[in-house]
């Protein structure tokens, strides 16, 4: 099992959208929760990668609850993994369900901020998985980011990227005028390329190339979510939750006005409606370190 270098105790550098409380167990369980659906709906870990069996060393970059590595050391028994988060609380309960799940010898969680160097040894990781980073991750911090990784990559290894079409298109015009808030939002304050649905995912193939990655390829998911089903309900809660802990960042970032509450109740009200239809786009994309690895390129063109 790969170990950082020193303890971790440097400060959270503060990037994340969604507003920071003090989180309690129960909402542990309902990220957990959503994150073990998504990975479901996605087809599994690891659903588009075909030698899994290859990959010893896994590092998940902002991990959360801790679910995609306990469920990638329950499939893949050969594998030692180590996921990492700014949130020291959320990290205790990884902890504590490894443990639970007995397999806290193969998956070890730390508290560290992506965003702030990431102390492992050179070549440490076979994969490196970042999911959702487009909540704390600004445009300016990619290159970063990208250079820890490759560096904490061995020669050949796999970067996976996966995150979302700010845009969720459904059947509540209410539901589509709080996206297009929101996607204004994040691109006003740096986490988007362009002010669009794609602004982020369209960019992330380019990036990697841009950074030296080799080998890339894609692959999209289309989450469709229905009123009156286990999956739809999952989604009403989900976006309930996720949009009253925005709301600071919407209030400095968009033109909110003094609707929100009215907003809120709406989207509360027709997401539970028998007929509510939604499709949460997501893209997967990956690369591989070069066996022999090349400067980056230094055209910056459109980043």
């Amino acid at each position: 099992m790969t170990m950082p270098l020193r303890p971790q105790n440097q400060p959270y550098s503060g990037t994340y959208i969604i507003a920071q409380t003090r989180q309690n167990k129960e909402e542990f369980v309902r990220l957990a929760d959503q994150d073990c659906a998504i990975t479901r709906l996605m087809g599994g870990v690891l659903a588009e990668q075909n030698n899994p069996e290859t990959l010893r060393n896994v590092l998940d970059i902002a991990c959360g609850p801790g679910v995609w590595a306990i469920e990638m050391a329950q499939k893949y028994p050969h594998m030692s993994l180590v996921g990492i988060d700014a949130n020291i609380s959320i990290i205790e309960y990884a902890r504590a369900q490894a443990a639970a799940y007995q397999i806290n010898d193969r998956v070890k969680f730390y508290a560290m901020d992506a965003l702030r160097v990431l102390e492992f040894p050179d070549s440490s990781f076979d994969l490196v998985n970042l999911r959702f980073v487009l909540s704390f991750l600004r445009t300016w911090d990619w290159t970063k980011l990208l250079q820890q990784v490759q560096r904490l990559l061995r020669p050949g290894g796999i970067i996976r990227l996966t995150d979302e079409e700010v845009i969720h298109q459904s059947n509540s015009p209410i539901a589509m005028q709080f996206c297009e808030m929101l996607q204004n939002a994040l691109f006003r304050s740096g986490h988007l390329f362009a002010q669009e649905s794609t602004g982020l995912t369209a960019y992330l193939a380019p990036l990697l190339t841009q950074h030296g990655y080799e080998q890339i390829e894609t692959k999209s998911y289309n989450l469709h979510f229905r009123g009156g089903t286990p999956e739809g309900e999952a989604y009403a809660q989900g976006a309930g939750y996720t949009m009253k802990m925005l709301r600071p960042f919407l209030q400095k970032w968009s033109d909110m006005g003094n609707d929100f509450n009215l907003m809120y109740q709406q989207i509360a009200e027709e997401s539970r409606q028998p007929d509510f239809k939604a499709t949460w786009n997501l893209h997967t994309v990956w690369g591989t370190k070069p066996l022999q690895l090349e400067p980056p390129t230094t055209d910056r063109s459109g980043f």
